[in-house]
């Protein structure tokens, strides 16, 4: 809780609230959404350069059926359980079974700050997981609604060739090439000043959050018990699917936050195309209104508390 990171979140959670006219400067913001998208891509690429590729492939084969499994269980839980219809019940499944590269940044930093080490390949896992839940919602809707023509290869290409996908995939790329040739030069930059560059960018994610946490009134108590009930659910799941990977506490931390995440980057494009008419106002409040602030503040230290009892 008193980790800058958070007490930065909760400085823009507190000025939104106040509607205070604070607001990161949205040229700044997109320069530092792509610093934290590459210097993530660039750490797991180091990091995956010193693993062995056979550790990497049972994990990435888990990873890809939790994602998978994740979207399912949101889906059945928001059109049998809450009542949403199906756009929307696909939509916001497809936010909920993929991941958001901010919790992701903000566990590593928990992790890293509480000397927790972890495995080197959990950037890997990340790119995995973002795709799976997005393309299973997708199929959930073609199937429930009958429809077909879909442009798959728009849909694709919306999604692997988005900002995030892309910085993270191709900062992998860069990372692993710089730590074959002994590079170090991208260190300070892309490591040291880390933790600064993300302690802005979450001032900004506090106000963006306190504005979707207030459209509440609007959507009612149904979304909010979802937003909150699914990271836990998730969370569980996640710590299970660790276990049988084999991973350590960090893993199992970095990993349950993972599930427990929802995205709000790549998974609003892909629904708007795929899913015309599903509300995706509706998934991000959800998503960051309250999923976000429910993990960075009292979710991922109760995993660490959870793993702990339970490892």
């Amino acid at each position: 809780m008193l980790d800058p990171v958070i007490l930065f979140f909760a400085l823009g959670f507190l000025a939104g609230v106040l509607k205070s006219d604070l607001r990161i400067p949205r040229s700044f913001y997109e320069t530092l959404s792509i610093y934290l998208l590459l210097s993530i891509g660039i750490k797991g690429g180091i990091e995956l350069y010193k693993s062995h590729i056979t550790e990497v492939v049972s994990p990435a084969a888990f990873a890809l059926i939790t994602g998978i499994l994740l979207t399912v269980i949101a889906y059945a839980a928001l059109r049998y359980l809450f009542r949403f219809s199906i756009k929307d019940a696909c939509g916001i499944a497809a936010h909920y079974g993929s991941v958001n590269t901010v919790t992701f940044a903000v566990v590593l930093n928990y992790c890293k700050s509480n000397h927790i080490p972890y495995e080197e390949y959990m950037t890997v896992l990340l790119v995995l997981m973002e795709v799976p839940g997005i393309a299973t919602a997708i199929l959930l809707y073609k199937f429930q609604e009958r429809e077909s023509g879909t442009n798959w290869i728009k849909i694709v290409c919306e999604v692997f060739f988005g900002k995030s996908i892309l910085l993270v995939i191709g900062g992998l790329f860069i990372g692993y090439i710089t730590a074959s040739m002994g590079d170090k030069q991208l260190n300070f930059f892309f490591f040291d000043l880390f933790k600064g560059f993300l302690s802005i960018f979450m001032l900004e994610m506090g106000v963006v959050a306190s504005e979707k946490f207030g459209e509440l009134k609007v959507y009612g108590t149904k979304i909010l018990a979802f937003a909150v009930l699914m990271p836990l659910l998730a969370a569980c799941i996640g710590i299970a699917s660790a276990q049988l990977m084999g991973l350590g506490t960090g893993g199992h931390i970095i990993f349950a936050t993972l599930c427990a995440s929802a995205s709000y980057i790549a998974a609003p494009a892909a629904i708007k195309m795929a899913v015309p008419g599903a509300n995706v106002s509706l998934s991000l409040t959800a998503a960051l209104g309250i999923t976000l602030p429910f993990n960075l503040i009292i979710g991922i230290p109760f995993y660490h508390l959870l793993i702990l009892k339970l490892l």
